[in-house]
């Protein structure tokens, strides 16, 4: 059997048999694959250091299409350090890694592995875990086919006069068709969120967020999954009950 070399992210790490674990890895070449790691959980094995979530790199393996692929070797590209020893980074990566796993599953389109990848790099750079999270979550909502409107009123279609963004309505409400029990957010809200959907994550050099308008972007991303995708994540909950010790 021939060796494959195929750059990806570990997604999931599960135990098997007494020193083995099998991993689900998201690849560039071919996709979401489950991998066993033989011998990965013993202290001398050379695949213990790499038979782990968030290990990106270049995965040596023998691949099968049907299956498990057989892991060889990676060779790290990188190990993310910065992440890993912050309790907020890493909590917010582990997120997005369990939501990727689940897009990926509906939707197995090959930008997925591009967005995570350039995500948890600025997330890894010191880019606000929080923002670089909200701004996936709503790129996502593209391939699980339930995007917010975010050019025009999503009831009307009018482009003037937006004051709000509602997930009951899904997305942009403008005023004249503003209902009493719509939330109102702030101006620099709606703004934001269009430019969330739209930045292409690569390029991002600059990320000047107030507290106030990343909150109502949380909160209306949480409101709009909880309505449209069905996702229920317990890393999500874990963040939730972190953010709450932090305020």
């Amino acid at each position: 059997m021939k060796i494959e070399k195929t750059e990806g992210i570990v997604l999931t790490e599960t135990n098997y048999s007494e020193s083995s674990k099998i991993l689900n890895v998201l690849t560039k070449e071919y996709g979401l694959i489950g991998v066993i790691s033989k011998g990965s959980r013993n202290l001398k094995s050379k695949l213990r250091g790499v038979s782990r979530k968030l290990v990106y790199g270049t995965f040596h393996i023998y691949y099968k299409e049907k299956g498990l692929s057989t892991l060889i070797g990676v060779d790290v590209i990188n190990s993310f350090p910065t992440i890993l020893s912050d309790l907020e980074k890493i909590s917010y990566a582990s997120f997005i890694l369990e939501l990727t796993n689940q897009v990926i599953k509906e939707n197995d389109d090959e930008e997925i592995y591009e967005l995570l990848k350039a995500s948890l790099i600025k997330i890894e750079e010191g880019y606000n875990p929080l923002v670089i999270t909200n701004i996936l979550e709503l790129k996502y909502l593209n391939y699980l086919g339930v995007s917010p409107e975010v050019d025009s009123c999503s009831i009307c279609g009018s482009t003037k006069d937006i004051i709000t963004i509602s997930s009951l309505h899904g997305g942009y409400v403008c005023r004249d068709c503003y209902q009493n029990d719509d939330i109102i957010v702030s101006d620099k809200t709606i703004k934001m969120i269009r430019l969330f959907y739209y930045v292409d994550i690569n390029k991002i050099t600059k990320l000047d967020v107030s507290n106030e308008v990343s909150k109502e972007i949380n909160t209306f991303l949480d409101d709009y999954y909880d309505r449209y995708t069905g996702i229920y994540l317990k890393s999500k909950n874990f963040i939730k009950e972190l953010n709450k010790l932090n305020s």
